[in-house]
């Protein structure tokens, strides 16, 4: 009786167990599936509701970011977060005026930064080496692992999120707003807020024109033609021709849109001459 009783109980738990871990893997192939649909259905985000983002949840999405990767476990990095309505404004010129500066409720700029691990090596009788244009980019490569993780963060929240490139181009003015140190230099700025907009998803190039397998397999032009077709053929790209196609640009083509009005190269020599300057007085142009 006492056995028949057991058996029952075990039997019981059995079935407990087995519908729990297969519950367990209901729940995990739900997360997964969300995970695809927030990295496949990203969005830009510029436009923001002025609903505050809570301190707790901002956190909670730092913390998140900074398990990141990063280079020999040094986090080479830092993220100066600005909320003040003043600071935002003193920012805005630095990134051409973009609203989002001043419209979303949190601005977060990424800093490569060796100036806190300098000090630290210091203090321990070591001497660092981290003052040249090497120990730049692995600390770069880290507040971009590190941006990019908060932005999975924030969207998996429904929080909406905005890369700014002119980051890069205005870092020396960047560097006066924030009173950054020798040591530090930022490298991208990212909004971040509640979305009060859904656009359009931007177009990307096919996998296949990105992807290389074993070895890089350079581009024919056939292949270059095939891979660009779709974005050539969009209703905006099209439209961005056809404004340019007049005046002083005289674009037929949409690489010229790139080449002649977007990023020229005058402007990529300007600013690249200024980040190199942004570099040497920073201390990452020594050696």
């Amino acid at each position: 009786m006492i056995h028949a009783k057991i058996r029952k109980s075990l039997s019981y738990l059995f079935r407990l167990y087995r519908n729990l871990f297969t519950l367990l893997d209901i729940l995990q192939h739900i997360i997964m599936e969300e995970i695809s649909d927030i990295l496949l259905n990203r969005r830009t985000i510029r436009k923001y509701t002025s609903e505050p983002v809570d301190d707790k949840l901002l956190n909670d999405l730092l913390s998140m970011g900074c398990r990141a990767s990063t280079t020999g476990n040094m986090q080479v990095y830092s993220i100066i977060i600005t909320r003040d309505d003043e600071k935002k404004r003193e920012l805005a010129p630095s990134h051409f005026n973009q609203k989002m500066i001043t419209e979303a409720p949190v601005v977060l700029t990424f800093c490569a930064d060796f100036n806190r691990f300098n000090i630290w090596c210091k203090l321990r009788n070591a001497e660092p080496g981290y003052d040249n244009f090497l120990s730049f980019i692995t600390a770069a490569i880290d507040a971009l692992l590190v941006a990019q993780t908060v932005c999975i963060a924030a969207e998996s929240k429904g929080l909406g999120i905005c890369y700014l490139g002119t980051t890069t181009y205005m870092a020396h003015k960047i560097i006066e707003v924030l009173k950054l140190p020798k040591g530090v230099v930022p490298v991208t700025t990212v909004t971040l807020g509640w979305p009060d907009e859904k656009p359009a998803q931007v177009d990307r190039l096919p996998l296949e024109a990105v992807v290389h397998h074993e070895i890089y397999a350079d581009y024919t032009p056939e292949s270059i033609n095939r891979f660009y077709k779709e974005k050539e053929d969009r209703e905006d790209s099209r439209r961005f021709v056809e404004e340019n196609s007049v005046g002083t640009h005289n674009c037929v083509s949409l690489a010229q849109v790139f080449t002649d009005v977007r990023y020229k190269k005058s402007d990529n020599i300007y600013f690249s001459k200024m980040l190199l300057q942004v570099l040497k007085e920073q201390g990452f142009m020594e050696q």
